[in-house]
């Protein structure tokens, strides 16, 4: 496929929107989708209170992380500007037990103007595998942060700006993994464009706008790395030994993506 042009001139959530749709659906579907998706749950377990709780999911995909919060008997909205991905998304939400799938609302938007969308206060505001997308993060963030109850968490998964080189390194492309440790940037041309970050920056943009970091981790340590979809029967084994690793130094430094959980503080917005 011929490389799309580079940042900062396009932005990929808008501007390519049928091409992210069918590559997010073609990845996120398998095994390392899957893997993602539960150790995402699982994190977030750990601190969304015990009781059901409104959640807004932003670029919600085809709706898998709405589902797995909906089987734990959270209200999930998903909020998504593109068609193809709502539409699966809706199949998907139809092929869950009634009491799941009432739990489940979805909303075609930005999820810049998702305050305005579909209002505020809510326990819990995911945004996963967007801000990447995203020449400016920060009109997001702020969205993100507009949406959370005071006390209320903030989710986000995105590309770590740390390990990129190690994908296409570890697959044996020594060209493309040189190419990206001085570029700083994915320079490789099978993957679309995407603007990485870290855990440390994405903090402190967060912080400054009342929401301070409760945890990090790292997503995929082992698997993104390798070429090849993982088999079924590894799954338990793999998203334990990814779990594990996601938890500490050094190794989620070294992780495909992370996972940034953040809390709104009590103040006004």
């Amino acid at each position: 496929m011929t490389k799309p042009a580079t940042w900062p001139e396009r932005n990929m959530w808008t501007d390519s929107a049928q091409e992210r749709a069918h590559a997010y659906l073609d990845h996120a579907r398998g095994i390392r989708g899957e893997v993602r998706f539960q150790l995402v749950t699982r994190a977030l377990a750990r601190h969304l209170p015990q009781r059901p709780c409104r959640v807004v999911d932003i670029g919600g995909g085809f709706g898998r992380q709405a589902i797995l919060l909906a089987r734990a008997g959270h209200s999930v909205t998903v909020v998504d500007n593109d068609e193809t991905l709502l539409r699966a998304a809706a199949d998907l939400v139809a092929a869950e037990p009634a009491e799941v799938g009432r739990r489940v609302r979805l909303v075609q938007g930005l999820g810049e103007e998702a305050p305005e969308l579909v209002g505020t206060g809510f326990d819990l505001v995911c945004c996963h595998s967007v801000l990447l997308y995203l020449a400016d993060p920060d009109p997001m963030l702020d969205a993100l942060v507009r949406l959370a109850a005071p006390g209320g968490l903030v989710s986000l998964l995105t590309v770590n700006r740390d390990s990129q080189a190690m994908r296409d390194g570890l697959q044996g492309d020594w060209r493309g993994a040189l190419a990206t440790l001085l570029e700083s940037s994915e320079q490789g041309g099978q993957y679309l464009p995407t603007r990485p970050d870290t855990p440390q920056d994405l903090g402190r943009r967060l912080a400054a706008l009342g929401a301070p970091t409760v945890e990090w981790l790292g997503v995929r340590v082992f698997s993104d790395h390798r070429s090849g979809e993982p088999s079924p029967e590894e799954f338990a084994d793999l998203c334990e030994l990814e779990w594990q690793a996601g938890l500490r130094d050094p190794y989620r430094g070294l992780a495909r993506l992370f996972h940034l959980v953040a809390r709104r503080g009590a103040g006004p917005r």
